[in-house]
Formats: structure tokens, sequence, C-alpha cells
């Protein structure tokens, strides 16, 4: 078993896939948590002195979950609980946190947990095959709110969804296929290597993700100037 960094930890990502799948009973995307009203939220409550703070950060995380009705496992305190704006300086709009489960490449499987804001993206990216193992195929299946999720295929008119403009400039955008997941249902990508990336709805987003096993070397972005 190898012990993820957190750039290994962005495996478990989103995209606009081809196999979807809705469990029986699903509760609509406006069950749990939707009646309670969305914070109001401006960039200068995540940075101070122009440097982005990550206990602001966790804090409206902590918000969102205590709204979503979702538990704050005392692991969720500790520094395996992590996020990033991505080096992007625009964490309304770009930015994620996480936390992995597991990652186990002897037996081949890895799962972790994608939280995000109101209409935050996950960044552009791909995983390819490299040394250590196979491109990474994975899924994901949203547990609170609901996302968009965009990769492969013809590029969807009028999109639903409004792109940031930091990626937009930064070129950092090449797929345009969106499709809707909400709460409850469960997404595939579409094929290994493929170009991905998610944005979580007005009420933000907490995704469980499973796939095959991550490796961080194999992690690539579109826009090129991504820390992660």
């Amino acid at each position: 078993m190898v012990k993820m960094s957190r750039r290994a930890v962005l495996g478990g990502l989103a995209v606009g896939g081809v196999a979807w799948m809705v469990p029986g009973g699903v509760r609509s995307a406006m069950a749990a948590g939707a009646s309670k009203k969305v914070k109001k939220m401006k960039k200068e409550d995540f940075y101070e002195g122009g440097k982005f703070s990550k206990p602001k950060a966790f804090e409206a995380y902590y918000d969102m979950m205590r709204r979503f009705n979702y538990p704050i496992y005392p692991v969720l305190k500790t520094d395996q609980f992590w996020t990033t704006d991505f080096a992007q300086n625009d964490f309304l709009h770009v930015g994620m946190a996480g936390i992995f489960w597991i990652n186990n490449t002897d037996a081949g499987y890895f799962g972790h947990e994608i939280y995000l804001l109101p209409g935050q993206m996950i960044v552009e990216h791909g995983h390819n095959k490299v040394a250590e193992g196979p491109a990474k195929m994975e899924s994901w299946q949203v547990r609170h709110g609901m996302i968009y999720t965009f990769g492969d295929g013809e590029p969807t008119p009028d999109l639903p969804v409004a792109l940031p403009e930091s990626q937009l400039k930064a070129n950092g955008i090449t797929v345009r296929n969106c499709k809707v997941l909400k709460e409850g249902e469960i997404g595939t990508l579409g094929r290994v290597v493929t170009k991905h990336f998610m944005i979580a709805g007005p009420d933000g987003a907490i995704v469980t993700e499973y796939g095959t096993p991550h490796y961080g070397t194999a992690l690539e972005f579109t826009n090129k100037t991504v820390v992660f």
C-alpha cells in the first residue's frame, strides 16, 4: 500500500463520462441541507494579504458539511484533510478540499472524498500511464448537492454553468461536453487519460470517488500555472 501525497489525492476527480446509473430510491438534489441557506461568500473571505488562508477555507467546508448534515469525523480536523486553490488566486471559483481514504496499489483500488463549495471548479486534468502503473479509471458518486461534469464528447451548447474566467484566460479548459450529476447518482470516466473536470452546483457538493490506483506522477494539468 502506498500513502498518497496531497498531489496524489487529486486522482479522485470528476469528468463527463458515458456510464451513468441512478440507484433506486435516490433522494432528490433538494434533499437534506438544500433548505438551509447558503452563506454568501466573497474572495476576501479566503485571502489575507494576498495569501490563501487555509483555516478560513476549512471553516467554509465545515459549514457546508453542517448544512448537509454530513458528519464531521475527527480525521477531518487533522492534516489528512486538505484544501487548495491550485495557486489560481480564485478560490471562490477554483478550488477544493479532500481527504483520501485508501490508495492500495497492491490490491488495485482507491477512494477519497471530494468537497466543493458552491460553484467551485476542480481544475481540468488527466491521468497518464506511468512506470508505476496504468492510467487511472474512476467513478464518483454525489453524496450531497450536485455537480456539472466535463469530459470527452461534442461541446454542449448553451452550457448550464459559467466557466471560471481564470481558467479560460489561462487556456485551462479544453473539454466542454457537460453532464449534470445529481445527489445519489453515479458516473464513470468515459475513457482513461481523457481530460476532465467538475464544477459544483449552487449548494456545493460532497462526492465520493472510487477508482483504480492513483500515481502522483501520472497527474497532468491543462493549466500549466496550477500548483498542487
